[in-house]
């Protein structure tokens, strides 16, 4: 058995990383930060209030105008650095991120290395940033410049805390932007790591890294210095930023929740496709992913021999302290997370839903001290359920059975998520017609993963613009049209 006792992380919070600075918050405030395998305090993260992002975002004012006289070749080499960094300390940070927010280990060391990935492809695309000329006549000239905002605000979720704010980084800061980050309250410790990897790359108020709650970055967003904003997040907090950035037409990313599909078909392999599944929902992540497959639309021709192999699957999955390579599946990040995902078990339970496994705590009482729920699997599962419309954001997995096409189409889509869908068929005419026709801004066919280069954002509620692509180096820059004769 696993040891249950937290590991050292090495790593304490020296402050907000504020113009190069390790500096305390004004008024003096902190909060704890909770070790969700066993409940245990692993320290107090300085908490910023509206003065601190007052504080902070003039100085990221004062590092974008040496961050702008930088040459391109001098930014490119700067995230190099940042990425040769992160590959330097990847198994460190992996172990921050899995001890803080719950996350299986390898998991997390995959994150390091999508981070250092991400910096690199965003490094090379620097000088693909160009403008375009033409002439009107002679002695005319007519040429757009693509230029930085300035400061960009970067707001991150706790499902992927370190790389979040590395990679999410890595475009505004290619395009000449510098940046103020929010780390995650719920796991905000590898947020901070990231401002001690930053020293001596990047000139000071290049990368600002700051830590709080909703308030803080209620006070980034509404700041009148900040025109441009970035947020990975559920939908509900996509619509409050969108609601308090309209007063200063700010110009947002919002990557947002995501309720999505997998679609097997009758001719699927149910053993390949039942593994695509739980491969899909990312219980190395317990489930806690805005693209988790959490609906399964099987055919009814499918339906026992796919839930078998979900339940046994699921069943067999290692459960226990995350920071151990053998355990794929840990804690929900927070006590609060936690009772939201059992509220919807029992949601599911009294809806009619039947339960297949899962639904609770794990039989080992070496756990009880964290916040474990077993991978769960309801089948019977109807749109009108809680379970089948509201995204969990957890280890829940509800089946749905369909016999004719369309209307299963229209009950995929019948949601106002639109993130993305798995498609599981070897008809290659039914499969890419489904794709143009299921309401997702990514759609995997046989396959999964993501691949940069690859345009990833959300359809209807699940987001606004494009992330993991050269349009994203391109969205955050402005264009400026230049208009001349001589």
């Amino acid at each position: 058995m696993n040891s249950t006792k937290t590991p050292d992380l090495g790593f304490k919070a020296r402050g907000l990383y504020i113009g190069g600075k390790w500096v305390a918050p004004l008024e003096g405030k902190s909060f704890a930060t909770i070790n969700p395998s066993n409940s245990e305090t692993l320290g107090e993260v300085p908490f910023a209030t509206a003065q601190d992002v007052d504080v902070a975002v003039d100085a990221a004012k004062k590092g974008f105008k040496e961050w702008s006289r930088v040459s391109i070749t001098e930014r490119a080499r700067c995230l190099e650095l940042l990425a040769d960094k992160i590959e330097e300390h990847a198994d460190e940070l992996a172990l921050i991120d899995s001890v803080d927010s719950g996350n299986a280990i390898v998991g997390m060391r995959g994150d390091m290395a999508w981070s250092a990935a991400s910096l690199r492809y965003c490094a090379g695309l620097i000088t693909e940033v160009k403008g375009e000329t033409f002439s009107q006549g002679p002695r005319h000239l007519n040429l757009t410049r693509r230029q930085p905002y300035g400061v960009v605000a970067k707001i991150n979720p706790f499902n992927h805390p370190f790389r979040f704010c590395a990679e999410k980084a890595a475009a505004p800061l290619a395009a000449g932007n510098v940046v103020v980050i929010k780390g995650s309250e719920q796991a905000p410790l590898s947020s901070l790591r990231l401002g001690e990897l930053c020293e001596g790359i990047f000139p000071p108020g290049v990368i600002n890294i700051i830590t709080g709650d909703g308030a803080t970055g209620s006070a980034l967003v509404r700041h009148p210095d900040i025109q441009r904003i970035g947020l990975v997040g559920s939908v509900a907090t996509g619509r409050v930023i969108a609601r308090e950035a309209a007063d200063g037409l700010k110009k947002l990313t919002l990557e947002l929740g995501g309720k999505n599909p997998i679609i097997i078909f009758p001719d699927a392999d149910p053993k390949k496709a039942a593994a695509a599944a739980i491969k899909g929902m990312n219980m190395n992540r317990q489930g806690q992913s805005c693209s988790s497959t959490s609906r399964v639309f099987v055919h009814s021709s499918l339906r026992r021999a796919v839930t078998d192999e979900l339940v046994r699957l699921s069943e067999a999955l290692p459960i226990g302290m995350p920071w151990f390579n053998e355990n794929d599946v840990g804690p929900i990040v927070s006590q609060r997370q936690f009772d939201r995902v059992m509220s919807f078990i029992e949601a599911g339970k009294s809806e009619g839903a039947e339960l297949l496994t899962g639904g609770g705590k794990p039989k080992d009482s070496s756990l009880d001290r964290g916040f474990f729920i077993a991978p769960t699997v309801f089948d019977g599962v109807t749109p009108d359920m809680k379970i089948g419309r509201e995204e969990i954001f957890g280890p829940v997995m509800s089946v749905f059975s369909w016999d004719d096409y369309e209307d299963m189409l229209e009950k995929v889509n019948g949601l106002e998520y639109g993130l993305t869908a798995a498609i599981v068929t070897n008809d290659l005419a039914k499969a890419m017609e489904t794709a143009d026709r299921v309401d997702a801004g990514y759609v995997w066919i046989n396959s999964n993963g993501r691949y940069l280069g690859a345009p990833y954002g959300g359809w209807k509620q699940s987001g606004i613009g494009e992330e993991e692509c050269f349009s994203e180096v391109l969205s955050y820059t402005r264009t400026k049209n230049v208009n001349m004769r001589w």
